[in-house]
């Protein structure tokens, strides 16, 4: 480990957290000098795997430690805003698990205190470190799918349900991240339906859907109540289509050559008849790298460069964004959201 090592805290060790300190410590530029949880025990289980890392209960140890430089934050989204403000405004890069805080404003002041700062803000939106997602948007690009018509995404398993925010909160980040990093471009209008089944006020399955200008649209499934866990988006494009199966241990992604034609002209509703192409189906070579380890190692070149993540403050915001329209939409019975 050179001494030029980034030194980093990581704030929760529960579910997540434990795969963050993984994999900043595997990092040449990166050591992990502590960790801080409220369990001792999951205290001493991360050193006992790691034993030259300082634990601790208080997350003022890792604020007031002269030699940290980045502050991870892998607790629940009700902690993030405050644990954050603390971690920027003693000066420490912040990096922040997913959705960035619980309310836009909240995102907003992070943002804006980062800025004045002058330190890097990064989300953990995961999914787009993907090699999948990368190719996916290089498909896009290439425009070998034309125009793209509509996305579908569903996000289902049995549990692990949450006290403190819905379904939409907890999984859907994912979706949305993905959508707004394939299009770049933000919805103008979010429409939200669900219902909560098991505990009351706290949707367990939600339909999301998004409107662009352009036309486009996407509509994202999440559920903590299904008996099968699936992740899977489907991009419908004007020449072909292409299916994302993040479950799948291989050929995660297929490019079907399928579409419908509208023919050209007729004379008699007689004469007019749709054509339905098909063609054959590709699954593209994909390099194998776990994600995290490109987002952490991603984060670390951002402190190192001074540019902005991929998955910076700004678009952790508008993550949240949505996510608030979406809950203004549960209360308006599924109604159209406006976003600005």
């Amino acid at each position: 480990m050179s001494q030029e090592s980034l030194q980093v805290g990581v704030v929760g060790c529960g579910y997540w957290g434990p795969n963050l300190i993984r994999n900043f410590n595997s990092l040449e530029e990166a050591k992990v000098r502590w960790v801080c949880d409220m369990d001792e025990k999951r205290l001493a289980h991360m050193k006992r795997l790691y034993p030259a890392v300082q634990t601790t209960k208080t997350y003022a140890d890792l604020i007031q430690d002269p030699e940290v430089d980045a502050i991870a934050i892998a607790t629940p989204v009700r902690f993030h805003f405050d644990l954050a403000q603390q971690s920027l405004t003693a000066g420490k890069h912040t990096f922040i698990e997913k959705p960035m805080a619980s309310s836009y404003a909240e995102c907003k002041e992070l943002n804006d205190l980062a800025a004045k700062q002058k330190l890097t803000l990064m989300v953990g939106h995961t999914f787009i470190y993907t090699s999948e997602v990368r190719r996916i948007k290089d498909i896009l690009k290439q425009g070998d799918l034309g125009d793209i018509l509509y996305i579908s995404s569903r996000r289902l398993n049995l549990g692990l349900f949450q006290k403190d925010i819905n379904v939409a909160w907890d999984l859907a980040p994912h979706d949305i991240s993905i959508i707004l990093y394939l299009l770049d471009t933000l919805p103008v209008t979010v429409n939200c339906q669900g219902k909560a089944h098991i505990a009351e006020g706290i949707e367990d399955i939600t339909n999301i859907s998004l409107n662009f200008a352009n036309g486009g649209f996407a509509t994202i499934m999440s559920s903590w109540l299904d008996p099968n866990k699936i992740r899977e988006m489907t991009l419908v494009g004007s020449k072909r289509m292409l299916v994302y199966n993040d479950i799948l241990p291989q050929e995660k992604i297929k490019i079907y050559d399928k579409r419908v034609e509208i023919p050209p002209h007729y004379d008699t509703f007689a004469e007019f008849q749709y054509s339905y192409h098909y063609g054959d189906i590709y699954a593209p070579h994909l390099s194998q790298a776990e994600p995290l380890k490109v987002e952490t190692q991603h984060f670390l070149d951002c402190i190192q460069t001074g540019q902005a993540s991929e998955s910076c403050g700004e678009k952790g915001m508008q993550v949240v964004q949505i996510l608030e329209a979406c809950s203004a939409s549960l209360r308006a019975g599924g109604a159209a959201i406006a976003i600005a």
